[in-house]
């Protein structure tokens, strides 16, 4: 556990001000329009609002814990006219990320709490006020005074609600499923699930989330009632270890709208920075070898095997991709106890691989079901893949209750890093919580239902939805791509219906999507059948050094715009079901003349019935002043690249 922040007053920032009202502590953001106020309740119990130009959006709400089986009351130390709030202004620049340099400002305060149960024990209240949110925990020590407490038996229980001003719309992660959403605050019932996006008016939206979930802490999860505004942490016991306890932020998003969101680093810049050398991450897109399996192109069968390996490293190698996966049973069946991680069925073919890729430039990561993880030493497999030069592992089906689940992915990500592996979680993991700012190796994960295993709900308002709820949360590994579109199913082995989506769309999710690793789901030939939406793709080229939500709204449609490492834009716009014209202006880019490459979906095109269908245009000139008019089939998209 780390240690307690000393409870030392921070200094003052005229930027930073204090309420002067009795017995309230306020923090303000930098910009004077987000605040953040603490106070004791008449039953001594610690309550907080927050409000937003001056308006609350979270009215007084409790935020404390039950000690053990007692009622816990809570004092303030500090007196209110020596609490000083202070200005952190500092610039983050992460290896890699939405963007290249982030700002990280924000006034903070440490107010030093006493709580009196069984014993007495001083604790403290961190709280830091950002322009585009608000952050809060329990961030102390445990002191007791008089009696010995004995840490071997959970003895804290969170008590936080968020009772919000007013019957909001909200939308949630819902697993592998669709989202749930739009609702009506008071019209949910029962266990709501984090990511919890919320539209408040026209211009103000909120994101309800964590960050730097504690080693052995709970993921949250979130309850309300029929007709109640009010949703609150599902309690759960938290085990304090060597007498300390460092709760999870509890965080608060705001921005005018839903892309605002989308495009902040708030949950990032709320956990620690790394430690070590991380130069080794090589974000980017990856080639997949599950939905080739079965593949038929010119009389060539693809499957999971050395040969169509070697025609997907050299794919990747041409096109300057990162590297490729293999996918489960390469070590024997994935969920048989007997199936050895480090010597399987495939085991010399996979070594071969990996020295065959490393000679061409291209990774290649390797699949490891939780029944291998767990019935193997984890670190000796870990080892032996570095050794083999693997650069990744795709951990899948990992078991246990989420404390389990967090305990167990915190540990692999450490180990992985250890022996210099990124690592994508799949399979209903832990949702993301920043974490890839203090481990820049845990590139992805399937924070979502990815679009080949849920053709029976993934519909197009299923990604314009997931892009303003789960990707605020995170990187999501969602496997867009897929080009083999006609009507019928395919001859993939694994999930092989149809695909409801357009192939310009399907091009335009893989930039919309937020991920250390873009893992595309296709054969070469189905890539190469479209050269400009091929072009697009690699160009995908991390890390980026802008990316800007441009346009959308939650359910109906996005446009996202990235600069990748070479300094070129691209361009991605997706629409649910309906057929729509966007206009698109080109502010964004720098002085001076650009060529850009439209590629749209043709007239005819629709996702239901003509999807391999698109137009490209020619190559024109354009500059700042330039707006593109992108028109988008129901269910499809827009690719647009743009260079010197």
């Amino acid at each position: 556990m780390r240690r307690v922040l000393l409870l030392a007053a921070f200094a003052v920032s005229f930027l930073c001000q204090i309420c002067a009202q009795s017995q309230v502590y306020e923090i303000k953001s930098p910009d004077k329009k987000i605040s953040f106020s603490l106070k004791v309740d008449d039953s001594r119990q610690l309550v907080y609002k927050v409000s937003v130009k001056g308006n609350d959006v979270i009215d007084w709400s409790d935020f404390g814990f039950v000690f053990g089986e007692q009622e816990s009351t809570f004092r303030i130390k500090t007196p209110l006219n020596k609490f000083k709030p202070g200005l952190t202004n500092k610039t983050w620049k992460p290896l890699w990320g939405k963007r290249s340099k982030v700002e990280d400002l924000y006034c903070s305060g440490v107010i030093p709490i006493a709580v009196e149960c069984e014993t007495l024990i001083e604790m403290a209240i961190e709280a830091r006020v950002y322009n585009n949110g608000v952050a809060f925990r329990f961030d102390a020590g445990l002191y007791p005074t008089d009696i010995y407490l004995d840490f071997d038996f959970p003895v804290l229980t969170e008590r936080t609600d968020f009772n919000f001003a007013g019957d909001y719309t909200a939308w949630y992660y819902n697993g592998e499923r669709h989202n749930i959403g739009p609702e009506k605050l008071s019209d949910a019932n029962g266990e709501r699930l984090p990511i919890m996006i919320i539209k408040a008016a026209d211009d103000l939206y909120l994101g309800l989330h964590e960050a730097d979930i504690p080693e052995d802490g709970w993921p949250m999860r979130l309850r309300s009632e029929a007709g109640s505004t009010k949703f609150s942490v599902i309690p759960e016991k938290i085990a304090a270890d060597e007498n300390w306890y460092i709760g999870a932020w509890r965080v608060l998003m705001v921005g005018k709208t839903p892309g605002d969101l989308v495009d902040s680093h708030l949950l990032e810049l709320l956990n620690p920075e790394p430690e070590g050398d991380f130069s080794w991450v090589r974000p980017g897109v990856y080639l997949w070898d599950w939905r080739i399996d079965g593949a038929v192109w010119d009389g060539y069968h693809y499957g999971m095997n050395y040969d169509s390996w070697t025609r997907m490293i050299d794919f990747a190698s041409e096109q300057g991709f990162q590297g490729l996966v293999l996918d489960a049973n390469w070590y024997g069946p994935e969920f048989e106890k007997d199936s050895d991680p480090t010597k399987g069925d495939k085991a010399r073919d996979v070594q071969r691989i990996i020295k065959y890729g490393k000679d061409k430039g291209v990774g290649v990561w390797l699949y490891l079901n939780d029944v291998a993880g767990t019935n193997y030493p984890i670190e000796e497999t870990l080892a032996q893949y570095e050794e083999w030069g693997a650069s990744g592992v795709k951990y899948g089906f990992m078991n246990g209750n989420p404390q389990q689940k967090n305990r167990k992915t915190q540990e692999i990500t450490a180990l992985c890093a250890k022996h210099h592996l990124m690592v994508d979680y799949h399979d209903y993991p832990v949702h993301p919580f920043g974490q890839m700012r203090t481990w820049p190796n845990a590139v992805t994960r399937e924070y979502c239902k990815a679009q080949l295993d849920g053709r029976q709900i993934f519909q197009p308002k299923t990604f314009v939805t997931s892009a303003f709820v789960n990707m605020v949360a995170g990187p999501i590994d969602q496997n867009n791509g897929f080009l083999e579109l006609h009507q019928g199913r395919t001859t993939r082995k694994d999930n092989n219906q149809e695909v409801p989506t357009t192939v310009t769309g399907e091009i335009a999710r893989t930039l919309i999507t937020w991920s250390g690793a873009t893992v595309i789901p296709d054969i070469p030939e189905y890539y190469q059948k479209y050269p400009t939406l091929l072009e697009f793709l690699s160009a995908e080229k991390q890390p980026w050094q802008e990316s800007v939500t441009l346009a959308g709204e939650i359910g109906e449609y996005i446009v996202m715009a990235r600069q990748n490492k070479d300094g070129d834009w691209l361009i991605g716009a997706a629409t649910n079901e309906d057929a729509r014209t966007i206009s698109v202006p080109l502010s964004f880019l720098g002085k001076g003349k650009y060529i850009a490459t439209v590629t749209t979906d043709a007239g005819d095109t629709h996702y239901r019935t003509n999807r391999e269908t698109l137009s490209a245009n020619e190559p024109r000139n354009v500059n700042r002043k330039s707006v593109l008019e992108l028109n988008l089939a129901p269910g499809g998209g827009a690719c647009v690249l743009i260079k010197r």
